[in-house]
C-alpha cells in the first residue's frame, strides 16, 4: 500500500472515515467518493487527497483525471451493483477491488476482457463465515500494527452521534437518513 493510490467509497462512513486515516498512516494516496459537500470536505480534513461527490460528479471521470489515466491500486468498495462494472473502469494495470458490501445489491453485468487484459484481483470479503481461528489471527495483526496507531491519536475513531439503546430507532432513522459522518453508537448501561 505504500506510494499506492486507493479509492474509497463511502469515505464519509465508519469503515470510510477509519480507512482514509489508516491509509495515510502506511503511506497511500487516497481518493474517497461522498455523497455530499459537506462529507467530502470532512474527508479532505481528515486527511484524503481528493474526493468525489458521487452525486454531482462522475467517479470514472474524476478517477481518469486525478491519476492522469492510470487508474487506482487498491478500491474498498461496500456499494457492489452498479459501481462494479464502473470500478473496473477505474483500475491500473494488476490493480485489487475488495468487496465488503453490497449496498447496491448483489448483481452487476461486466466486461470481463479488462480484468484479465489488466490482470485485476477482485477479493470478497465478510468475517462473519469466518472460524475464530482465522478472526483470532487477524486481531493478532491488528494488535499489531494498528492498535499503536490508535493508542499514539495518529487514528482517532470517528464518532457522529451516541444513542442510549432506548433509542435505537432514533439511532437507526439517522443511520438510515445517510445524514452522518463516521460511526453511530448504540450505549448499553449495565
Amino acid at each position: 500500500l505504500p506510494g499506492e493510490t486507493l479509492l474509497i467509497h463511502g469515505g464519509g462512513s465508519g469503515i470510510g472515515t477509519t480507512t482514509i486515516q489508516l491509509a495515510k498512516a502506511f503511506a497511500a494516496k487516497v481518493i474517497v467518493t461522498a455523497g455530499s459537500e459537506a462529507k467530502c470536505r470532512y474527508c479532505l480534513a481528515l486527511g484524503a487527497d481528493a474526493a468525489i461527490n458521487y452525486k454531482t460528479q462522475d467517479f470514472v471521470e474524476e478517477i481518469h483525471q486525478l491519476t492522469q489515466g492510470e487508474g487506482v491500486n487498491v478500491i474498498l468498495d461496500m456499494i457492489g451493483g452498479d459501481y462494479f462494472p464502473r470500478n473496473l473502469k477505474c483500475m491500473a494495470v494488476e490493480a485489487r477491488l475488495v468487496q465488503i458490501a453490497l449496498q447496491h445489491g448483489i448483481k452487476a453485468e461486466i466486461n470481463l476482457l479488462p480484468v484479465m487484459l489488466k490482470r485485476l484481483t477482485i477479493t470478497g470479503s465478510t468475517l462473519r463465515a469466518r472460524n475464530d481461528a482465522f478472526k483470532a489471527g487477524i486481531a493478532d495483526k491488528l494488535h499489531k500494527n494498528v492498535w499503536p496507531l490508535l493508542a499514539t491519536g495518529k487514528i482517532k475513531p470517528v464518532i457522529h452521534s451516541t444513542f442510549a439503546l432506548n433509542d435505537a430507532a432514533l439511532a437507526h432513522e439517522l443511520m438510515e437518513s445517510n445524514r452522518h459522518i463516521g460511526k453511530i453508537i448504540l450505549q448499553v448501561n449495565l
